[in-house]
This record gives structure tokens, sequence and C-alpha cells, in this order.
């Protein structure tokens, strides 16, 4: 069975986030402004594109993030709610694209590509070597 044969074109998902310091790049930067992180951004664009899938996948099968293409466009102050929503736009043997973008309110603070391919879970833990820690395990 292909894990991907109930994803389609135009499945889309959104992940809404109210930016805190800890999301600028200020944060994690010295003085740089106080204003949303572009890594940030990027992941909860990949956060609205795995959403937008896993209810879909295989059981056993989850969506891994491979490429990123996103342009940064205007800055966000702390706050503010983020939108970023995801959109397939093709689906391939072994992976997924998607259409992304964030916006502030009417204003699109982000645009681009992600690919995520699905990978069964317990083979991938298998191939990379991938533990459980001790906690839960017990």
């Amino acid at each position: 069975m292909n894990p991907l044969e109930k994803v389609t074109p135009g499945t889309t998902a959104e992940k809404l986030v109210t930016v805190t310091p800890e999301m600028t790049v200020g944060h994690v930067v010295p003085g740089m402004p106080a204003v949303y992180g572009t890594p940030m951004m990027i992941l909860h664009m990949e956060m609205a594109a795995g959403s937008a899938v896993q209810p879909l996948l295989s059981a056993g099968h989850v969506s891994v993030g491979m490429m990123v293409n996103v342009r940064h466009l205007a800055a966000t102050p702390v706050g503010r709610t983020v939108r970023a929503i995801a959109r397939v736009v093709a689906v391939e043997t072994r992976s997924v694209l998607f259409e992304v973008e964030a916006w502030d309110g009417g204003r699109k603070i982000g645009d681009g590509t992600h690919r995520r391919g699905v990978v069964d879970v317990a083979e991938f833990e298998r191939r990379f070597g991938v533990t459980k820690p001790a906690v839960e395990m017990a």
C-alpha cells in the first residue's frame, strides 16, 4: 500500500502562533531586533505542512522535512498573531511538495515551497539506530 494514496493536491492546513520574545531573532542573537525570526517562521510553516498530511498517511508513517525554499518578506513584532499556511501542490512516490505562506493579519510576511518525505517510523528508527530514551521504555 502506498502511504500517500489519500494525500491529494489542494489539501491545506494552518498553524496559528502568537509571537513571543523567545521566537525573535533578538532572543538568539544579541543586538538583533526583537522580531519574529526566520527559523521560527520556517518551523511554523513545516508544522502546518506536517499537520496537513499526517491524518491521511498510512498507520506507522510520518512526514519529515526534506527541503525548504522560503522568503521572509517583513518583520513581525512580539504579540502579533502569525498564520502559517501549507497547501499540497504535488504528491510524488515518497514525498509531498507544499506551497507555504505566513501572514501577519492581512500582510504576507513569508512565502515559498517546502517538501516533506514520508517514512515508515519503525524502519526509519532501525535504519538510523534511533533508540528510545530509558524514561520512555520504563
